[in-house]
């Protein structure tokens, strides 16, 4: 008993030294894992405050660049905003004019949806039709091409000219008044046939004759078109200048163009001083102001044309 007594103590010693031997390596090592972590937390706060990064240093330049214009750009959406809003009114005004109905709401749209249904179009389809856009504006093309080779063909026949002279010196798109059609009479307050084109000008302009021909009628008078000279062109057109205030010319006489042959004025019923001029081929009425372009120049011409055809009352 006393041996096996002395064992135990000695076993038990042994086995305290290898517990505290393990518990002190425990320790260590958990103290050296938390000085590392400190120790890493410490150096990683150090570097973040005085070293920055690429990333780092791109992103402040960004905050700061964000924090310059976001006042600027705070206004901006604002206006646009405004112009926005103000667009919707007036669309929703557009709508209510033309189809009595407000315009229809985006509220509520999917803009994936509206995407996708545009995306919807083959290929296929967008080649077919810009294929068939093509070959009809080509066809148009050909077709002004052979009308100026034949304007150009013309041209070249002096004596066989069109009236493609301007009857007055000078004329303006402001001084372009109602050309053929249906337009409301000053007089009779109804829409009537419009046979030719008024140009607005003060009284005692010079009228002038539009072309090469021989005067076949002169007419003196106080009523309808008032005092009317109306030549005969070698080339089968008939022009007549209406509401003339004296007449240069007499019937049979040949003129030039060029030649005048009156002024302006406001005889028969005439709501303001203005030269009412026709062109005829046969007793076909022709617009006038197709005749003009070759005396005007191109901006010149396309606003005559919009102002004779958007001008909705005659002045006769």
């Amino acid at each position: 008993m006393g041996n096996g007594g002395f064992i135990y103590d000695k076993t038990r010693q042994e086995f305290r030294k290898v517990t505290h031997s393990i518990w002190h390596f425990v320790r260590m090592g958990l103290k050296y894992l938390v000085l590392t972590l400190t120790l890493s937390i410490l150096y990683y706060g150090v570097f973040s405050l005085f070293i920055s990064t690429d990333t780092e240093r791109r992103l402040i330049r960004e905050n700061r660049m964000y924090s310059k214009f976001y006042p600027s750009l705070e206004e901006k959406e604002k206006l646009v905003g405004d112009v926005v809003q103000s667009l919707q009114v007036r669309d929703n005004a557009i709508y209510t004019e033309i189809f009595g109905t407000g315009a229809p709401s985006a509220e509520g749209l999917n803009p994936a949806e509206i995407l996708s249904v545009a995306d919807s179009t083959r290929d296929s389809d967008i080649v077919l039709y810009a294929d068939r856009k093509l070959t009809s504006l080509e066809a148009s093309a050909a077709r002004i091409e052979a009308g100026f080779a034949r304007i150009f063909e013309r041209m070249e026949d002096k004596k066989n000219l069109p009236p493609m002279a301007l009857p007055l010196e000078k004329v303006s798109p402001a001084q372009t008044g109602a050309s053929t059609g249906m337009k409301l009479s000053p007089f009779l307050k109804v829409r009537t046939q419009h046979t030719g084109l008024d140009l607005l000008s003060p009284q005692g302009e010079q009228v002038l004759a539009t072309a090469d021909g021989t005067v076949t009628s002169v007419v003196h008078s106080v009523k309808g078109a008032g005092n009317v000279v109306e030549i005969s062109h070698d080339s089968g057109y008939r022009t007549r200048y209406a509401h003339l205030g004296d007449i240069s010319v007499s019937k049979g006489q040949r003129v030039k163009r060029g030649t005048r042959i009156g002024t302006v004025g406001m005889t028969g019923n005439s709501f303001a001083p203005h030269l009412h001029y026709e062109v005829l081929r046969d007793t076909v009425v022709m617009d006038p102001v197709n005749f003009l372009f070759a005396s005007v120049s191109p901006e010149t011409y396309a606003n005559m044309i919009f102002m004779s055809a958007s001008t909705g009352q005659s002045m006769d």
